[in-house]
């Protein structure tokens, strides 16, 4: 047995990207910052502070949701996979992208929930789900994505 799951609140580094593929299907890319707050261990060294940047990939309803409420600065709670991928540059070195597929997201900043919110209670007479289905994904259709 195995486990892949990634779980991380951070601030977005960027305004999401979000294209649609000949299917219709939303795909968002966008970075998210983790910090490690600097402290100082007992005998004294400093420890700074340290900060992660992550690649977010989300899928279908997540992509559209991150499209219309997800904004440089927010802080969001990102649920996921890991996954690595590589490519030659152009000068035919190897490059290693490692990404987050998210499965669930949750807005923390008061703005963007409560606009998703008042969305939400807008439709309420139709159900709206905000999670991804990505393992309908098939990993060797990865040529066709547009990143």
């Amino acid at each position: 047995m195995s486990l892949n799951k990634v779980q991380l609140i951070g601030n977005v580094g960027k305004d999401p990207d979000v294209r649609y593929l000949d299917s219709g299907m939303a795909v968002a890319t966008f970075s998210l910052a983790t910090t490690e707050r600097a402290y100082t261990l007992a005998n004294g060294t400093q420890v700074p502070e340290r900060t992660e940047w992550h690649n977010i990939v989300l899928w279908r309803g997540l992509a559209e949701t991150a499209e219309k409420y997800v904004h440089k600065g927010d802080k969001l709670y990102i649920e996921g996979k890991l996954r690595t991928r590589s490519y030659d540059d152009q000068n035919g070195v190897k490059r290693y992208i490692v990404e987050i597929f998210g499965d669930n997201m949750e807005m923390l900043t008061q703005r963007s929930a409560q606009q998703l919110s008042q969305q939400v209670a807008s439709q309420a007479q139709q159900p709206v789900k905000h999670t991804s289905q990505q393992n309908d994904v098939d990993d060797s259709s990865s040529d066709d994505l547009p990143f």
